[in-house]
């Protein structure tokens, strides 16, 4: 670990040993409230329709630059995660009977905001025998019958490796499906506990192997190593991930995994560098980057 990493730790670490807030973020990390004429206009029909997108829900600090770019992100399969991970602040329980109704509201959503870059994104699902995946694959096909100009991005599931479900996905050929490996090897199960690396890295080699534009993301921050974030990258590559996304981890409660570093931005700038001379063609990395920044700009390139 770099001495400019620790030196920041020490000055900018928020969290005690139990995992409560104990100073202010770094400088780097606050945002601008959104505006500007396209954000406002959005912003008008969501409140308007009560239209839900991820973007809103998850207090994203890109919302007004990406609905802006007319970009926006929205969780399909309900609210509710079968999965409990270290990171995330959705909630973890039984959930609710999938709705055979929800792709074309989805798609209604899409055409009513004028979305020109859809990303689709879900729950875990596994209670259900298909993972989600033919609710998945409707929506896809809803969005494109009432939305013809509309390109899509699909942040996938591992559908626990069922492939057939996988398959689904594949045959609707979103123009890019994205599925994240959130953190490195050592610490996927901390983050990650019912996941695991190598099946997620089998997810993104069986897409590319269906022809399928690929995509991943990782956050930093939670202890990982600069060697562990190179390795990662190799993964990635070695399965033949053309995009990925960089971004700090923030803890969203005090019940969930804290913080271990702030990165600098000087560190992601390096990281971005790093991804290129590696072979990805397109690398988003910075601290308030998440899995869905820019995402319009990885289907122009």
């Amino acid at each position: 670990m770099s001495d400019v990493l620790v030196k920041e730790r020490k000055k900018t670490s928020i969290h005690n040993k139990e995992g409560r807030l104990t100073k202010n973020k770094p400088s780097w990390l606050r945002v601008k409230l959104p505006t500007g004429k396209e954000y406002k206009k959005v912003r008008k029909l969501v409140d308007e329709h009560k239209l839900h997108t991820i973007c809103e829900s998850g207090h994203c600090p890109n919302m007004g630059e990406c609905w802006g770019a007319g970009t926006a992100t929205f969780m399909i399969l309900g609210n509710v995660c079968t999965r409990s991970c270290g990171f995330c602040s959705v909630a973890t329980g039984k959930p609710d009977n999938t709705d055979p109704f929800e792709p074309l509201r989805v798609a209604k959503s899409v055409k009513l905001m004028e979305v020109k870059h859809c990303v689709l994104t879900s729950v875990d699902r596994d209670d259900l025998k298909d993972g989600g995946s033919t609710i998945w694959a409707d929506t896809v096909k809803a969005v494109r019958r009432l939305s013809p100009e509309t390109t899509l991005e699909t942040l996938i599931p591992d559908f626990r490796g069922e492939w057939d479900n996988l398959k689904r996905i594949i045959d609707v050929a979103p123009e890019i499906v994205s599925h994240n490996l959130e953190t490195v090897r050592r610490l996927t199960k901390q983050v990650r506990i019912q996941a695991k690396y190598d099946r997620s890295l089998e997810v993104l080699f069986r897409l590319k192997k269906g022809g399928m534009t690929t995509k991943s993301g990782i956050m930093l921050g939670l202890g990982e190593t600069e060697d562990e974030v190179l390795e990662t990258m190799d993964d990635l590559r070695s399965v033949g991930v053309e995009i990925i996304t960089l971004g700090q981890y923030l803890q969203p409660t005090p019940d969930h995994l804290p913080v271990e570093d702030f990165i600098t931005p000087e560190k992601f700038a390096e990281y971005e560098k790093i991804g290129l001379e590696k072979g990805f063609r397109f690398v988003e990395s910075g601290p308030l980057v998440r899995s869905s920044y820019h995402a319009e700009k990885h289907i122009e390139k």
